[in-house]
């Protein structure tokens, strides 16, 4: 079997061009409060962000070594259709379905709304990837992130007032994280630069289309 250094020189001699990409995550910054750009200081606080970015350091050796053209995509919240309920967004949908479906007391649990996150549509994550493959620079880092702060509380408003029945929040103290980052923000410049790429679906589009997939899936 080829090793990936040899499979690659096969392909740049049949004058293919395969670019990689790989998907990161924002938790590899130390946290911030403003927009955290591409330049801004690395060190993750978890074994995730720590896995992340040793996944990075990976694929920029194998650009400066052997010539295969890494993408380093560095992704913020991003949220729709289908994802987890292990997610904030997809746990206040599915929640709103069942309370809906007469299935649980119609009182939301949450944890602590006040913190900020970047939050935006899957689908446009998936498009900037798509234009990270077709112009971003190997090597190097891209913020992939709406570059809005949107709070936890108004995720779960904006959802509720879709909600087809009276909805009361409250607030379970077994829900907050010990270690809760106030504000997670990206800035995508860079991304948008290089790429043309900017994110194009609002919020509401995106509630509306994850409450509408759980209604579908607990009905």
């Amino acid at each position: 079997m080829l090793g990936t250094h040899h499979l690659f020189g096969a392909l740049r001699r049949l004058q293919l061009k395969p670019r990689v990409l790989v998907t990161s995550t924002a938790f590899v910054y130390e946290p911030q409060n403003r927009a955290i750009t591409e330049d801004d200081t690395v060190r993750p606080n978890s074994p995730y962000g720590t896995s992340k970015l040793a996944q990075e350091m990976v694929a920029v050796r194998a650009w400066e070594d052997d010539g295969i053209p890494a993408l380093v995509a560095r992704s913020f919240n991003h949220v729709g259709p289908r994802q987890s309920p292990s997610f904030v967004a997809s746990s206040i949908a599915k929640q709103i379905a069942e309370i809906e479906a007469g299935r649980r007391p119609a009182t939301l649990q949450m944890g602590n709304m006040e913190s900020q996150r970047d939050i935006m549509d899957v689908r446009d994550t998936v498009r900037a990837y798509r234009a990270m493959m077709k112009s971003a620079t190997p090597g190097i880092p891209y913020n992939v992130c709406s570059g809005t702060p949107v709070a936890i509380r108004t995720l779960v408003e904006l959802l509720i007032s879709r909600a087809r029945t009276a909805i009361a929040v409250e607030q379970d103290a077994a829900r907050f994280r010990p270690n809760d980052t106030p504000l997670v923000l990206g800035d995508h410049r860079r991304l948008t630069a290089d790429t043309g790429w900017t994110p194009e679906i609002r919020l509401d589009k995106t509630a509306a289309d994850l409450l509408s997939y759980w209604r579908t899936e607990i009905a």
